[in-house]
């Protein structure tokens, strides 16, 4: 209800050419195939470049706007499937509390309702401040700043979500802590790709 009175005073703009209808239009990001890349444990798969609308989107995303999350969540569906279990990488506590909301943690959610797969909660990030605006050396020595705070995972087979990966480090990071908890990662997905 709270949603669509929302809607209605505020409807939902296109990041990239607010147009009125949806959080990212697919004039402006139209549908293809994901761009994959592999890490030393893991493979991303990404809707597209860090460039366009989709730098855009993202950048939206991380200034609080919902739709754009939504809309986000509904193209990131179109990569999960009902097997696998999704496990959003978390934001700082900082940045949850001046969003509103955890971009990541609604990406996942969004992303589980449509594709009809689990969303398990339970990863923190305990350390350590956001990576934006680090240099590629600190960004990939960044290490441990996660836990796993849920029920335990016991083989369960998990994809993480975030909206953007450049280096990799914080999904290694994150893939690391959920295997530790008794996961099994073999995969992520991701708004966009940082070159």
């Amino acid at each position: 209800m709270f949603a669509t009175m929302l809607d209605l005073l505020f409807p939902p703009q296109c990041a990239s050419c607010a147009t009125i209808g949806s959080g990212l239009c697919l004039r402006c990001a139209p549908a293809m195939p994901p761009i994959s890349h592999a890490l030393p444990t893991l493979t991303v798969h990404a809707l597209g470049p860090y460039e366009g609308a989709w730098r855009s989107a993202v950048l939206a995303l991380k200034d609080g706007r919902r739709d754009v999350a939504g809309a986000l969540g509904e193209r990131l569906a179109s990569l999960s499937c009902a097997q696998y279990a999704l496990v959003a990488v978390p934001t700082t506590s900082a940045r949850r509390a001046q969003r509103g909301f955890d971009g990541g943690e609604m990406l996942a959610r969004t992303a589980a309702r449509i594709s009809g797969a689990t969303l398990l909660e339970g990863l923190v990030q305990v350390a350590g401040d956001a990576q934006r605006g680090r240099r590629r050396p600190e960004r990939l020595a960044a290490r441990g700043r996660f836990e796993w705070r849920g029920r335990p995972l016991e083989g369960r087979r998990v994809v993480l979500v975030d909206d953007v990966v450049t280096t990799g480090a914080t999904l290694e990071d994150c893939a690391a802590t959920v295997r530790t908890a008794g996961g099994v990662v073999y995969q992520a997905i991701v708004v966009a790709r940082a070159a």
